[in-house]
């Protein structure tokens, strides 16, 4: 069985054809499938009640997730799913087609997704996740279940940002790689997905103009985000600020020190919409070692992900 993080089976033929009826749930219960329905309203005990096309599931509030019988998780993880779609296994069935009630777990499905999938995950695994909180200090994703994760804003990308809401938004479905796994806690990174310098950097030319986005203005210069994984070093211009989109002359591109130049030709204050994702430079679902840096750089930049290595 496969985990996914919230609101990918939503739509799903499969889940359909699961709440489709009583005996299609019956079915699935028999089976153990995990769902997932719209939560539309958390009762004043807490109690979560999805919608179901012959009536109504309850998923009581200790079974609403992992950790809230113990008090390691707390009930603001119940109340931020209403308008959501929510994972559960159904506990039982009552009452008959039209007036179904149906009892769900939502602990159940992620405590199955913890020991099955979660808990064999190693260093370098590439897995699907959902961002679904942002923070000056990272980013929060579902990656499976509802379970979270905690992706710092130092691994989200090799061009610096300021917050994480310069590279992502709530909600967004994107890759990610295993970092740290440990006491039960994945710490996520991103950056090993959108290639090296020089994967990146064979997109351009010198001599090409190219839009950017402006992520820091420093006394010796401008740095201007070309991908999410490359940046180049712009002169002084005035009326510059970080979070502009700028056009940018390329005046060279030099692997030997792993830098860009640049030069500013018009900037953009309305127009800081994000770059997006290329993921095309990954290979499989599992990285040994990635290496940024060109090869005959003096400096090198890489991860390992595998002891072994």
């Amino acid at each position: 069985m496969k985990y996914y993080p919230e609101g990918i089976l939503y739509d799903t033929a499969a889940n359909r054809a699961a709440l489709h009826s009583r005996a299609a749930l019956a079915e699935a219960m028999e089976k153990g499938q995990i769902l997932e329905a719209k939560a539309g309203l958390c009762t004043e005990s807490h109690d979560l009640i999805v919608r179901l096309p012959g009536g109504e599931g309850v998923i009581p509030r200790e079974e609403a997730a992992a950790g809230i019988k113990e008090g390691t998780v707390r009930d603001i993880a119940i109340l931020s799913r209403v308008g959501r779609p929510v994972a559960f296994v159904i506990d039982r069935l009552e009452g008959e087609e039209g007036s179904l009630r149906a009892v769900l777990s939502r602990r159940k499905a992620q405590e199955r997704c913890l020991r099955d999938y979660i808990g064999p995950l190693i260093p370098g695994d590439v897995i699907p996740a959902r961002v679904t909180r942002l923070e000056g200090f990272g980013a929060f994703l579902d990656i499976g279940c509802g379970l979270p994760a905690l992706m710092p804003i130092d691994m989200m990308s090799v061009s610096r940002i300021s917050h994480p809401s310069q590279r992502f938004a709530p909600g967004q479905l994107i890759l990610a790689a295993v970092s740290r796994h440990e006491n039960g806690r994945v710490t996520l990174t991103h950056k090993e997905l959108l290639g090296s310098w020089e994967e990146n950097a064979a997109r351009f030319r010198p001599g090409e103009t190219v839009r950017g986005i402006v992520r820091s203005v420093e006394e010796y210069g401008i740095f201007v985000e070309l991908t999410p994984n490359l940046a180049g070093l712009a002169e002084k211009k005035p009326g510059i600020q970080p979070g502009m989109a700028v056009s940018v002359f390329i005046k060279s591109i030099l692997p030997e020190r792993m830098k860009v130049k640049l030069v500013i030709i018009e900037g953009f204050p309305d127009d800081d919409a994000p770059i997006p994702f290329d993921y095309r430079f990954r290979e499989g679902d599992h990285l040994s070692r990635w290496i940024y840096s060109p090869e005959g750089c003096q400096k090198r930049v890489e991860t390992v992900f595998d002891e072994a290595d």
